[in-house]
């Protein structure tokens, strides 16, 4: 929940938040660093994205618009491949935070593998160009279409995630003469300090072949007997939004230590270890999340203290960041509608987007950074609740913030940080079309994804 959120009862709209909101901040029209992208300034009062101010780009592209900053996206995965690359290392980018032919294409010419989870995803990735063999693939449901397209496309790893899975491709592959490498996805049984919905290492989930059961030891010895499937190595994914690595490290205890099980009883050394991702970013002033370079250190040196304990070689890395390179260069401009004081409470301040273009808020009680974009102002802050323009009571954005006292409607507001999840997430929910995506860089700006119309809602209705 919103650590500022009360449960829902028969009075619940009687009855005022426990904790109080924070202090307005001292400057309500500051761009912290940590959680604005780097190119984020003021220009004349103004926010501006990429050298490109939000009035222009709101006139040009419409709103809700999503402003993806290419050159921090670019940087911060290169940030990545420099940390993990000078360790002999494989970085992922999950796929899932943010996919489209050209975020593709930013992947593979900044050197990264590219991780997907659905056929959707995978005819994205084929489809910008991007090398199958560079390509990992997840999910927990995997068709056999799914998979019968990655085996032949050559996607280079697979993440066996149940014994149904393995029936499938092992099929699928005899039937097509291939042998695919595939990783085991182990659930440790470790739980990321994150929120429930999110944290995926617990025995209770639906991903993965538990260590505690005795399930991923029997799908490894399965694998290692199968003439179609050649088992290269294990999979631990911990959670999301993760701004530490003990979880890190005692997941990777357990994963080595199933490793030098592996290879004291059947005489197999898997060579590769994939610790997943989740790894978090600054979504509001305070949030202090770990560097590149830090992680890639951290996760190293558990690994290899722990297979030297093991007695073990120490396995190829990998690491799947998608949110910690997406979600920061991304920012959400809307348009104000109306803004409506509940006398006593809070001033609510509807936009023109809301829970369809991001869910995150009602789905995970998210927390967000947002600002007046369209100018600065000298009023006194006013407490606000920046809400959508759905059928929902649950359909909040940012549940409490300070903005300008004399904000009005024809306001443009930014909120930072949506680059991850929330176009891969949004929906039509009260049939409004999905926002556009604008790439901006160097003081220009392209549409990447297009803003959909009524005609593309309607065109799938046969009446």
């Amino acid at each position: 929940m919103s650590r500022y959120a009360h449960p829902a009862g028969p009075r619940h709209a009687d009855v005022l938040p426990e904790e109080h909101p924070p202090a307005p901040p001292e400057d309500l029209h500051e761009l912290d660093p940590r959680v604005w992208p780097g190119s984020a300034q003021r220009v004349g009062g103004e926010l501006a994205v990429g050298g490109v101010g939000a009035a222009a780009l709101a006139a040009e592209y419409g709103t809700p618009l999503f402003v993806l900053d290419e050159a921090e996206f670019r940087r911060r995965a290169r940030d990545y491949k420099e940390a993990f690359g000078g360790i002999g290392a494989d970085v992922y980018y999950a796929g899932k935070a943010l996919l489209t032919k050209a975020v593709a294409k930013w992947v593979h010419e900044e050197g990264l593998k590219l991780d997907v989870c659905s056929g959707g995803e995978l005819a994205v990735a084929l489809a910008a160009g991007f090398p199958a063999a560079d390509l990992g693939m997840h999910g927990n449901n995997k068709s056999e279409a799914e998979l019968a397209r990655a085996l032949e496309a050559g996607v280079g790893r697979i993440v066996v995630d149940s014994f149904d899975e393995i029936d499938r491709l092992e099929r699928l592959a005899a039937e097509r003469g291939l042998k695919p490498s595939v990783l085991v996805r182990v659930t440790t049984g470790v739980e990321a300090h994150t929120h429930e919905f999110v944290a995926t290492a617990h025995d209770d989930q639906k991903f993965g072949l538990a260590l505690s059961t005795g399930a991923a030891e029997r799908a490894v010895r399965r694998l290692i007997a199968s003439p179609h499937i050649e088992l290269v190595g294990l999979h631990s994914h911990i959670g999301s939004q993760i701004f530490d690595t003990a979880g890190f490290e005692v997941a990777a205890r357990r994963v080595t230590e199933f490793l030098a099980r592996i290879h004291g009883e059947l005489g197999v050394t898997l060579s590769e270890l994939d610790l997943g991702g989740g790894l978090g970013i600054a979504y509001v002033p305070g949030d202090t999340p770990l560097t590149p370079k830090a992680i890639a250190e951290n996760l190293v040196s558990i690994v290899s203290r722990e297979c030297r304990a093991g007695g073990l070689p120490v396995p190829r890395i990998a690491v799947e960041p998608g949110r910690a390179i997406a979600g920061p260069a991304g920012v959400t401009l809307y348009r104000v509608g109306t803004v409506k004081d509940v006398e006593g409470i809070r001033t609510y301040v509807s936009v023109d987007g809301g829970m369809s273009d991001n869910i995150r808020t009602a789905l995970y009680g998210a927390e967000y950074t947002c600002v007046l974009a369209s100018r600065v102002s000298g009023a006194e802050p006013m407490l606000s609740r920046l809400v959508g323009k759905h059928c929902e009571s649950g359909d909040i954005i940012v549940n409490d913030l300070y903005l300008p006292g004399d904000l009005r409607p024809g306001d443009l507001v930014a909120v930072a940080a949506t680059g991850a999840y929330c176009y891969s997430m949004a929906s039509n929910y009260n049939h409004l079309p999905r926002p556009a995506i604008t790439a901006v860089r160097d003081g220009a700006s392209r549409t990447i994804v297009r803003r959909e119309t009524e005609e593309d809602l309607l065109r799938l209705d046969e009446g």
